[in-house]
C-alpha cells in the first residue's frame, strides 16, 4: 500500500462511523507534529491542528488502526511503520516555508511546500487552487521548476519580475530540482494557508499516476 493510500485511509471514515471532520492535510500535519516533537500529548496535538479534542481522538484512533503510532502515558509517538511513512512522505513533500504576501498570492498568510517530480502532472494550476479552497484557504499558486527557473503554468513572462526576493527565498529554502513543483497556499489564517498548500500538494501527488 502506497503512502498516499495510507494517508487517505486515515482521513476516511471507519465504517460504520461518521465521516471525520479532518482531511488528508490534517493527517500530514499530525505526522509532522508527532515526528518533530518525538512525543506529543492529545491536547497539544489538538491545538496544533486546530481541531476539537473529540475530533483529535478520532484521528488518533485512525492512526492507531493503521499501526502508525504508539500511545503511552508520556504521549503519542510514531511507530516504526509511522516513521517509515513519514520518511516516504518527506521524500515526496517538503516541510512548509512561510513567505510574505505579494502579487503572486491571494492572502495575508502564504505558506509554500515543494512537491518532488510532479511538474508533468500540472495542467493550469486550477486543480491545486480548488484543492486549497476546499480546505478553507483563499487559493493556491502553482510554480514549476524547469530549465533552472520557476514559472507559472501557461505563463511565459517572468512572474518574479517585481518580487525577486520571494523567488530567492523559495529557491534557497526549498531548493527545487527539475520538474519539481512549489505550491503556495494563501489564506487569512496561517494554519489554513498551510493546510491549503498541503492539500493541494497531496492531490497533485495523487494525480501524478493518472
Amino acid at each position: 500500500m502506497s503512502i498516499l493510500e495510507i494517508v487517505e485511509r486515515v482521513a476516511s471514515k471507519i465504517a460504520p462511523g461518521r465521516t471525520p471532520f479532518f482531511t488528508e492535510a490534517h493527517v500530514i500535519k499530525a505526522l509532522e507534529e508527532v515526528e518533530a516533537q518525538g512525543q506529543v500529548g492529545r491536547i497539544k496535538l489538538s491545538k496544533e491542528l486546530g481541531l476539537g479534542e473529540g475530533t483529535t481522538r478520532t484521528l488518533i484512533k485512525h492512526f492507531k488502526k493503521e499501526n502508525l503510532i504508539i500511545i503511552s502515558k508520556s504521549g503519542i509517538e510514531l511507530s516504526e511503520k509511522g516513521k517509515r511513512l513519514f520518511s516516504s512522505l518527506r521524500a515526496e513533500m517538503s516541510k512548509e516555508v512561510e513567505i510574505p504576501p505579494s502579487s503572486l498570492t491571494v492572502g495575508t498568510f502564504n505558506v509554500a511546500v515543494l512537491v518532488r517530480n510532479v511538474g508533468s502532472a500540472v495542467k493550469y494550476g486550477l486543480e491545486q487552487r480548488d484543492a486549497a479552497i476546499a480546505t478553507g484557504a483563499n487559493g493556491a499558486t502553482t510554480l514549476i521548476f524547469r530549465d533552472n527557473r520557476l514559472t507559472m503554468p501557461s505563463v511565459t513572462e517572468d512572474v518574479f519580475k517585481n518580487t525577486p526576493a520571494i523567488r530567492d527565498t523559495l529557491l534557497s529554502k526549498l531548493q527545487p530540482k527539475e520538474n519539481d513543483v512549489i505550491i503556495i497556499g494563501s489564506a487569512e489564517d496561517k494554519r489554513l494557508a498551510e493546510f491549503g498548500a498541503k492539500m493541494a500538494a497531496f492531490e497533485l501527488l495523487k494525480s501524478r499516476g493518472r
